[in-house]
């Protein structure tokens, strides 16, 4: 497990960052960021291969505000994106709705 080699453990506490790892043979404890980088890994990446760290940086930061937040569908937020589902929380509730029971 690269997260958990020496000299990568040795460089956070030289900086006094907290390691935070999910327990062993549990790997729901970090089930949406596992999921997150299955959806990037798969949609985003997919074998491609970047000029430089640049390149690669503004891909994938527009692979995530342009498709992942705007236009890609989430079946946990009722098949919207982030920002439609964001919106309608912000929305101020229709007149219908303070007078159902």
């Amino acid at each position: 497990m690269q997260y958990a080699c020496a000299e990568y453990v040795a460089r956070l506490q030289a900086v006094r960052i907290g390691i935070s790892m999910s327990r062993i043979g549990t790997p729901w404890d970090n089930a949406k960021a596992e999921s997150w980088m299955r959806t990037l890994k798969a949609e985003a990446m997919d074998g491609r291969r970047f000029r430089d760290l640049e390149d690669a940086r503004e891909s994938l930061v527009a692979f995530a505000e342009d498709h992942y937040n705007r236009r890609r569908l989430h079946s946990a937020l009722g098949y919207r994106s982030p920002v439609e589902f964001e919106q309608a929380l912000a929305a101020p509730p229709a007149a219908a709705e303070f007078f159902q029971a």
